[in-house]
């Protein structure tokens, strides 16, 4: 007779989720994990679960969310102009806001259309590293580019322009006012423009100087903009450099790696043999550092920062401001951080199987705190003091507050969710999607279990207009 009740509140249940996938008209009871409704503990709005993990709908305010875990999810914020949909996430994804829009496939393939400020739409096509297009009403704006026979890019792939033919043949990048023509790439190219000029056939030889020139900073105030002179033989065995010439710091670096290398300048020293031995004065920073071998022994001692370090056995370092610690990296990892408004704390074990963070708000006194036990569970409290626990987690605590990860990921596998609200006093609790699911306010308790054949509720103290099924908004069908 048990079975016969849960089978038939099972295909009841699924027959009302997927009749109307969103809302319903009238009150439907708990049957967890088939089917679900009841309001937001931490924020005010409704949510709705259904088969298990593998569909929600939930509302709270403008905003509105649903999906097919791990398939399919769909937010819009109408308040902003914004919707996001995610297919297998983060295969793919379609992005509105406003009058932008992006389209995605596996960070590959792309299309993005953008409104600029005269009204006018550009339209961008991208499979990654084949082919670039854009098509804006300012022509000036267009470029097709057909990797690697022929094409013309703006404002992509670190530059401001480039122009190639059969890359790497021939390629000309630019960047501000400078200019790079390059044959051959990387080895051969000839460079000017502000005030530079250089070459280079690389490894075998290459110079390049720039005068002293100047800029206007943000305030309008004309400063000054080192000069440089450098060049290689036979790189990188012979390595000459000067520069901010014309400054306040000029630097001279001479270098014949890996044997030797040494800079001098006003404000700082550095000698290094080997590449694994050096000694560092920071005459500007207040400290002097030595090095070997590097990076696995490092002792600094001065005004500006302290650092004793036998990687991996241990490693202490402090500044004004901030602290690193591990022993037995990774076994005790500690980094912490602090300022006149913050103090940030982190601690990790053997990377991600125990992580915390605590991060304070001087200003205010509030606090935020991140507790992690890969992959056992994760939980937070944020600064107005509410409370959430999650298990399992088997990839928060190495991406947390992943907005994807939750919307399209978390819910698979949370056996067991519990959260507090700290301000109203509401908390609830669910195990196995709701298969046992409890929700407590002041003055109001309510438990439901196996599908909602037992249930218990008591109370009806402040008991919020959403618990009702009948509460939510029509939900935005597009």
């Amino acid at each position: 007779m048990i079975q016969r009740q849960i089978a038939i509140a099972v295909i009841i249940s699924l027959g009302g989720v997927f009749a109307r996938p969103v809302a319903w008209a009238a009150p439907q009871p708990d049957r967890g994990p088939a089917l679900a409704r009841f309001p937001l503990t931490l924020e005010d709005g409704v949510r709705t679960e259904a088969a298990g993990p593998f569909y929600y709908s939930e509302t709270k305010g403008p905003e509105h969310n649903w999906g097919f875990i791990p398939f399919y999810s769909h937010y819009i914020d109408p308040s902003v102009e914004y919707s996001e949909k995610e297919i297998l996430y983060p295969l793919f994804s379609d992005i509105h806001y406003g009058k932008e829009h992006r389209w995605q496939f596996g960070q590959l393939y792309s299309i993005a259309l953008g409104g600029e400020p005269d009204e006018s739409t550009t339209r961008r096509v991208t499979v990654f590293p084949f082919y670039f297009k854009q098509r804006a009403a300012d022509t000036n704006l267009n470029y097709t580019a057909y990797m690697p026979f022929y094409g013309r890019l703006k404002d992509r792939l670190f530059h401001d322009e480039m122009y190639f033919v059969m890359f790497p043949f021939y390629a000309e990048t630019r960047k501000r006012d400078v200019v790079i023509q390059n044959y051959m790439y990387p080895f051969v190219d000839v460079r000017h423009g502000d005030g530079m000029h250089g070459w280079q056939v690389w490894p075998v030889i290459g110079r390049e100087h720039k005068d002293v020139t100047t800029q206007t900073n943000g305030f309008g105030e004309a400063v000054t903009v080192g000069g440089h002179d450098r060049s290689f033989f036979l790189w990188p065995f012979h390595l000459k450099q000067d520069n901010g010439i014309g400054t306040d710091n000029p630097e001279k670096i001479r270098a014949s790696i890996p044997f030797y290398s040494y800079s001098r300048s006003p404000l700082r020293d550095s000698t290094s043999a080997l590449m694994i031995f050096n000694w560092i004065d920071e005459r500007g920073k207040k400290y002097h550092e030595w090095q070997g071998p590097w990076p696995f022994v490092i002792f600094t001692r001065g005004e500006g920062k302290t650092t004793s370090r036998v990687w991996p056995v241990f490693s202490q370092s402090h500044d004004a401001t901030q602290e690193s610690d591990s022993y037995l990296w990774p076994a005790y990892v500690y980094r912490s951080t602090h300022s006149a408004d913050l103090d940030f704390r982190r601690t990790r074990i053997a990377f991600y199987l125990y992580v915390s963070v605590v991060e304070k708000n001087l200003a205010t006194g509030g606090e935020r705190r991140r507790l992690d036990m890969w992959p056992f569970f994760t939980w937070h409290r944020d600064f107005n003091g509410n409370e959430r626990l999650q298990i399992l987690a088997p990839v928060e605590p190495a991406i947390p507050d992943q907005r994807g990860i939750v919307r399209n990921w978390s819910p698979f596998w949370s056996l067991w969710r519990a959260e507090k609200n700290a301000h109203t006093g509401a908390a609830s609790r669910s195990l196995l999607w709701n298969f046992y699911r409890c929700e407590t306010r002041p003055g109001y308790k309510k438990v439901s279990l196996c599908f909602g054949l037992f249930r218990y509720e008591s109370g009806g103290g402040s008991r919020p207009a959403a618990a009702d099924a009948s509460s939510g908004r029509p939900a935005n069908t597009h």
